[in-house]
């Protein structure tokens, strides 16, 4: 997959894993377009990286929620009006409890965490796979976790909603191995993410870090992506 002239829109982009991976992908002439549902923040974000493409970039914000249907459709809407290029969507936006399930009110939060970590991912993939499909060179990255491999009992239904977004990964990249759409699975360990503060994420390697294994892994053509500790709990997929 080319690292360069692509049009890649970054769900959860205005900070994090996902506002790394946009600085590594300015930085190589891309144009960006970044989601998130806190406008001051992704106002900053664009700033910063407008500021590391130095030019070589094209970089716009849509505020919504993709966990929301209505937000989901009109960000497609959009994106098919002002975008019609778009050839890459990386799905990293997502949501994490840290808690155990013998609390209670573990339905409540599954719920927010499968929507959020995998439907939502779902939807959004099928209302875009039209536009991918048009462009002779496309990709859907698709951001998982560790926990996919080695679940956590600190974030437990986290870990379940990952899980299935692998598994869902790997079977999307296998019914579309015939077409133009390369599936990549980007699989980070522990970062250190706002995000993951509450699960001990000070200790975590760099976000930065985990956007490197990815721009690396375009040019090499490497559809999954283990990062750090993952490497060592990673198993290729298999089908029956």
């Amino acid at each position: 997959m080319k690292t360069s002239g692509n049009t890649i829109l970054i769900t959860g982009g205005s900070a994090g894993i996902g506002l790394a991976i946009a600085k590594q992908f300015a930085a190589q002439g891309n144009q960006l377009i970044i989601t998130g549902r806190n406008l001051d923040r992704l106002a900053k974000a664009v700033a910063e990286l407008n500021n590391v493409a130095a030019g070589q970039a094209n970089v716009s914000a849509i505020q919504g929620d993709v966990a929301d249907a209505t937000d989901a459709e009109r960000l497609v809407q959009q994106v098919k009006a002002d975008y019609p290029q778009l050839n890459v969507l990386i799905n990293n936006a997502g949501s994490a409890y840290a808690y155990s399930l013998d609390e209670g009110n573990t339905f409540d939060r599954a719920s927010e965490e499968i929507l959020i970590n995998y439907l939502a991912i779902a939807r959004l993939t099928d209302l875009l796979l039209p536009v991918l499909k048009q462009q002779p060179e496309a990709a859907i990255v698709n951001v998982t976790s560790i926990v996919a491999f080695a679940p956590f009992a600190g974030v437990p239904t986290y870990s379940v909603s990952k899980a299935a977004l692998h598994t869902y990964t790997q079977l999307l990249r296998e019914q579309l191995k015939a077409g133009p759409v390369q599936v990549y699975e980007l699989m980070p360990p522990l970062v250190n993410t706002d995000f993951s503060q509450a699960i001990g994420g000070a200790s975590g390697i760099p976000p930065e870090e985990v956007a490197a294994e990815l721009l690396e892994a375009f040019r090499d053509g490497q559809l999954d992506v283990p990062v750090g500790q993952t490497k060592a709990v990673y198993q290729p997929a298999t089908f029956v």
